[in-house]
Parts: C-alpha cells; sequence; structure tokens
C-alpha cells in the first residue's frame, strides 16, 4: 500500500522524461557524474519531445542551470556514455545481461548528436505500462548523482512503501560496489552516498525517505528503505502566466495614479489591492511554482482587481486603464 506525506509536488509535463522501470532500476556499469547523468536525461528529453537526436550544448546549460559547459567536458562525458552499457538486474542477483545504450555519439560546435543503441529504443519510447515520469526541474537541483540514482530506483517500485535489500545489492545499485572503503566501512558509506541521497530526496521532491538497519550480529547486513509520496499536480501552463503577466502589466504601468486618489476610502483600498498584486509577481518567475487551479484563481483576483480600480479612477474623473478579457483571450 502506498504511503502519503502532506508534499504537494508541481510538475511541468512538459519538461518530463519517461523511462521503462527496467531502466530506472537498472545498473549502468559505468559510474556517472551528475553532469553525466544530466547528459542522458538531455538525449531521452530530446527524443521523447520531438523524435529529435540532437541537442545544443547552450539549451543542456540551461535546463540543468550549468553555466559554462566547456567543450573538453563535453568531450569526456560522452565519451564515458558512449562506454555506457545497461544492465537489467534486481541488485540482489549476479545474473546479468549487458547491452550498450549508445551506437554513436557525435559534438560539433556546440551540437550533440546521437543513436541509441536498438535494444535501449523500448525502454524510452513507445512507453505504455510500468514507466516512472522524472521531472527535470526537481533533478536539477540535485547537487549527487547518488540522488538521481535513487529517485529513479524508489519511484519505479510503484505501489511500495519499503524496500528491503542487502548492502551489497544497495551498494550495486549506487554503482559503488568496488570500493574497499564502504565495503569495510558502512558508516562511511551511509555517510557518503545513502544519507547524502537521501537528505536531498527530502529537500527536493514529493517523497519522504528513511530507512533501517538490517543487522546480523552488531553488523550492518542491509538496509529497509522506507518512503512515502506527496500529491504530484500539474504546473501553470505558459499561457496562464502571460495572462497573469498582461493583467498585472497593465496595472503596474502607472501605479501612482491609485497612490494619488482624491477619495481616501478609495486610495487605502487601491494601495492594498496593488500591494496584493505584487505579491503575485513572484509566481511569473523561472521556474513555476504554483498549480493551475492556483494561476486561475490569481487571474480571476487580478482581473477583479482591476476592475475594482478603474471604478476608483471613473469615480476621480481619471482616465481608465484597458480591461484584459483573460476569458476571451
Amino acid at each position: 500500500m502506498v504511503r502519503k506525506n502532506g508534499k504537494n509536488h508541481i510538475v511541468d509535463y512538459k519538461d518530463a522524461i519517461k523511462k521503462s522501470n527496467e531502466f530506472s532500476m537498472a545498473k549502468l556499469s559505468h559510474r556517472l557524474t551528475l553532469n553525466q547523468m544530466q547528459l542522458l536525461a538531455c538525449a531521452i528529453f530530446s527524443t521523447q519531445k520531438n523524435g529529435a537526436t540532437e541537442f545544443h550544448k547552450a539549451d543542456f546549460e540551461k535546463k540543468f542551470n550549468l553555466g559554462e559547459y566547456r567543450s573538453e567536458d563535453a568531450k569526456k562525458d560522452s565519451r564515458k556514455l558512449f562506454k555506457l552499457e545497461f544492465s537489467i538486474d534486481d541488485m540482489e542477483s549476479d545474473e546479468f545481461d549487458y547491452f550498450h545504450v549508445f551506437q554513436r555519439i557525435q559534438y560539433k560546435e556546440g551540437l550533440f548528436t546521437f543513436k541509441w543503441s536498438e535494444d535501449i529504443v523500448p525502454h524510452i519510447l513507445e512507453l505504455k505500462e510500468k514507466y516512472i515520469m522524472t521531472d527535470l526541474p526537481t533533478t536539477a537541483k540535485f547537487k549527487s548523482s547518488f540522488s538521481w540514482k535513487l529517485y529513479d530506483y524508489l519511484k519505479s517500485h510503484y505501489g511500495y512503501w519499503h524496500k528491503p535489500i542487502s548492502k551489497e545489492g544497495l551498494m550495486r545499485l549506487f554503482n559503488v560496489d568496488d570500493r574497499k572503503t564502504y565495503q569495510t566501512n558502512t558508516g562511511k558509506f551511509k555517510q557518503a552516498v545513502l544519507d547524502v541521497a537521501i537528505t536531498e530526496l527530502n529537500k527536493y521532491t514529493e517523497l519522504e525517505v528513511r530507512y533501517k538497519e538490517e543487522k546480523k550480529g552488531r553488523t550492518i547486513v542491509g538496509f529497509d528503505l522506507i518512503w512515502s509520496n506527496g500529491k504530484t499536480v500539474a504546473s501553470a501552463t505558459k499561457r496562464q502566466i502571460n495572462e497573469l503577466k498582461a493583467i498585472l502589466d497593465i496595472v503596474f504601468e502607472d501605479v501612482f495614479k491609485f497612490v494619488n486618489l482624491k477619495d481616501d476610502d478609495n486610495r487605502e483600498q487601491a494601495i492594498e489591492m496593488v500591494r496584493a498584486m505584487e505579491q503575485m509577481k513572484v509566481h511569473m518567475e523561472l521556474p513555476i511554482c504554483i498549480t493551475q487551479e492556483k494561476a486561475d484563481t490569481l487571474i480571476q483576483q487580478s482581473n477583479w482587481n482591476l476592475r475594482e480600480l478603474n471604478r476608483f479612477l471613473q469615480e476621480d474623473g481619471k482616465e481608465e486603464l484597458p480591461f484584459y478579457d483573460w476569458l476571451g483571450s
């Protein structure tokens, strides 16, 4: 049974990617840095949105707030992705079946071009069931690749609220099973890997995650991952944000009209309305952090305020503001 928490997770479905459950739970044979995981996600995004097997470096930088992404970084990360192999693995089994993710990756004058392996295509296209959706603005906040991996893994276990996994299996999930330090010192593994991922998931995502240690005597042999899900709701659309901005622009084009109203009551009410509308401006900043329902409420409220402000101007003998017909726009 799925456990729920009080978080509201606002998702822009136009800026999300889908992956099969198998791909989300898979062990990728080469340990990826955060930038390399972002590069892989960007390749999936461009393919799913418009079928394009290319994207520009500038778009990649913007999507993940990277600043400057150097050509030498692109070369290093592309080489790592090209060697990437995919294994469908339950993390507890010694069986494996590897195949390559990419057939080709090219970079020229800021343009990435890639060709997927034939075996990987069903895991990112034509997905009808048993897939997860990852909101890229959410994962863009991650500072650790471990966070991304755990996020995908937990989301792929839809319907679960806990998952027991051995220490060895969890280390394979994070692709650190070859680290001698973590093999012999579980405390360091928890501090540098598991706790880092859980902290970021609790801070940035709809999940609330914790774990219980499984012990054999005094030795930690596994972990029971326990999580709850928040409510996922759609973010305001670009059209809604533009409508709200249009109304606010009309009001703030000459805000001093309302400060100088002659009637004291009208002036006081007008100032309060303008202040309230000033607070609405924060919702037009990216990334969008309000729901479609909230956006509709703000549009209706701001349009009502605009009507009232025009009434005050009319009573004062001043020229009215143009009316914005948000229902017919």
